[in-house]
Parts: structure tokens; C-alpha cells; sequence
């Protein structure tokens, strides 16, 4: 077995697949439906200036959903996987399911779900947890500052991104586990790959990846997926 000092480093980005079989659902480019909402309603910087009530009613909703969600056996298994490589975990997705899995090193391109911050500071400093109860709409922090979803929506940056490419370039093995892949800038993770880094691409519908970065494709949900390659990694490299 791997000591501390000699584990590989396994890097996960997971998408809205990897959440689907815990039934809550994100957004997968859909028809650019999210619960029955057009997207740019409730997941753009323009859909809260129109309406801040209806994206805050919203995501006090998907929190509720969110608290009655489990971790599946995707996130387990990734979580699982701590024991014998060094493993990070990029997600697209705003739960909090690959933490209560037991994953140790989680990062959120996208925002949590669990936290509001001011209308205009996105600063970690600034984060507040509010856990599963809902955000009321007006609600400020301490300073007075109006709190919004900490969420990262269409049309804003992504400030954990710079961090991400960092952890993919570093990566002895990737994986994509339930992305498809076509949400910028998280998409565009997979051009930071070092060319002999193993890659695996987990999900069941057909997902597009140049073809020179050679991906481990397995067409499985992510809960046998991430079966199949625990196994394979387990076999070659412990």
C-alpha cells in the first residue's frame, strides 16, 4: 500500500451527473431548463437584477431539497479513495454531497448552496453559512450589506478557476465523472491535462473530448463508474 508520502494525486471534476443519482438535480444542459425555469431566470447575473425575489425563493428551495439529498455510492467511493492516493475533488455542482461522502479536499467553481454572501463582495471573508434554512428575501449580514446566494451564476467570473487549472496540471490521474462538458469555463479544465497524466471520462451519455487526450472512457452512471475505475486504479497502482 501507498504511504502518505509516495500516494498519487487523483483529481476529480464532477458535473451535474455526478449528483443525479442522489436525486437532486442540478442543471445539465437540458434545453435550458433548470426545475422547470428558464435558465437565465434563475442561474444568470441578469436574472437577478430582474427578479431577486424569484432567485432567491428558488435557491431557498433547492436548499430544501439539498438537506433531504444523500450521498450516493459515486461520491462514496471518490471519498473511499482518500485511503490509497491523494485525491481532490473540482465540482460544477453547489451541494455539499462529496463533503458529507467524506471527502477531505473539496472545491466549488460554482459556488455552495449552503452559504449567502453581500450582493457585491464574493470574498471568502465575507461568506456566510447559513446551512439549510432559508435566505429571506431583503435579508443583510452585520454591516447591513444585502446577502444573496453564494452562488456563482452565467455572466459572472469564476474566481476559483486559476486554482482548478492548477490542481489539474499537478494530477498523476483525471477524472471527469458526470460533466458534460460544455459549461465554460470548467470545460475547458480538461486543455490543462499534462500529456501523460491517465484520464478517465465517467458518464453515460456521449460526452466530447479531443481525441489526443486519450480518455479511460466508461458509459456508466457515476456510482458503477466511479466502481470501475476504483477498481482498475486499485489494481495498477496499489
Amino acid at each position: 500500500m501507498s504511504t502518505n508520502t509516495d500516494k498519487k494525486r487523483l483529481v476529480v471534476l464532477t458535473g451535474a451527473g455526478m449528483s443525479a443519482e442522489s436525486g437532486f438535480k442540478t442543471f445539465r444542459d437540458s434545453g435550458g431548463l433548470w426545475e422547470n425555469y428558464n435558465v437565465e431566470d434563475v442561474a444568470s447575473i441578469q436574472g437577478w437584477y430582474r427578479n431577486p425575489k424569484l432567485m432567491t425563493d428558488f435557491y431557498n428551495d433547492l436548499r430544501s431539497q439539498l438537506e433531504k439529498a444523500q450521498p450516493n455510492e459515486g461520491h462514496k467511493i471518490l471519498a473511499e479513495l482518500e485511503k490509497y492516493f491523494s485525491v481532490f475533488i473540482i465540482t460544477q455542482n453547489v451541494d455539499n454531497l462529496h463533503e458529507r461522502a467524506g471527502s477531505s479536499h473539496v472545491l466549488h467553481l460554482h459556488g455552495e448552496l449552503t452559504k449567502a454572501r453581500p450582493v457585491n463582495d464574493d470574498s471568502e471573508r465575507k461568506l456566510i453559512d447559513i446551512g439549510y434554512r432559508p435566505l429571506e428575501y431583503g435579508e443583510k449580514n452585520s454591516d447591513g450589506e444585502l446577502l444573496r446566494p453564494h452562488i456563482v451564476w452565467f455572466g459572472e467570473a469564476v474566481p476559483a478557476i486559476s486554482e482548478a487549472a492548477r490542481l489539474v496540471r499537478s494530477a498523476d490521474i483525471f477524472a471527469v465523472v458526470g460533466s458534460s462538458l460544455v459549461v465554460y469555463p470548467a470545460a475547458g479544465l480538461i486543455h490543462d491535462l499534462r500529456g501523460s497524466t491517465k484520464s478517465y471520462l465517467i458518464d453515460p451519455a456521449e460526452v466530447e473530448v479531443p481525441s489526443w487526450l486519450n480518455f479511460r472512457v466508461i458509459k456508466e452512471p457515476a456510482s458503477t463508474g466511479c466502481a470501475v475505475m476504483r477498481d482498475e486504479l486499485l489494481r495498477e497502482f496499489v
